[in-house]
């Protein structure tokens, strides 16, 4: 009997969704208008939420030359700029120009974002419930497998280029 029981057990936990990251409500777009995770679905994605006045500010190139690397296959990365940590500029217009003369960044960028704390945007607040992660500095990464699922967390110090991180880019990439 027991062994019956656990049988059932084992196949149901196989049915039961997998926890639900919040792709879909819109960020605003720097850029005007809205952008959404769940627009890039089948897609990776790595998210990050960046500061202009940062000690890891210079991620910036890194982030700009990954998405180069993998763009033509998919890969999406997603600006998050945040004053949670009180290192962003004042305004999105001053956080656009900056990143665009500074960088060169071409990369999908929201509008200044709370990423933390009661205000933080349902995306982050969906992390902290399902996964248990809250960006503890700015530069922190999110990569969403293109099922939808959160794939690995990344703190601040590991660089956009790590092969932590491209190495879990190609995996999804190739579908493994």
């Amino acid at each position: 009997m027991k062994q019956i029981i656990l049988t059932i057990l084992i196949a149901f936990a196989w049915v039961l969704p997998a926890k639900a990251i919040e792709l879909g409500v819109p960020f605003d777009n720097i850029d005007g208008g809205e952008l959404r995770i769940s627009q890039w679905a089948g897609q990776p994605v790595l998210v990050v939420n960046t500061a202009s006045r940062c000690g890891y500010t210079n991620q910036y190139a890194q982030l700009q030359s990954l998405y180069d690397r993998y763009r033509d296959q998919g890969l999406v990365v997603l600006a998050v700029p945040s004053n949670d940590f009180r290192q962003e500029l004042a305004t999105e217009a001053e956080v656009k120009e900056f990143c665009e003369v500074q960088f060169g960044l071409d990369i999908p960028m929201t509008g200044i974002t709370s990423v933390k704390g009661k205000d933080a945007h349902p995306f982050y607040r969906s992390l902290r419930s399902e996964v248990g992660f809250t960006p503890r500095w700015n530069f922190n990464k999110v990569l969403i497998a293109p099922d939808g699922q959160v794939a690995k967390t990344f703190g601040a110090k590991t660089k956009p280029l790590s092969r932590s991180i491209t190495s879990e880019i190609e995996n999804l990439l190739a579908g493994s």
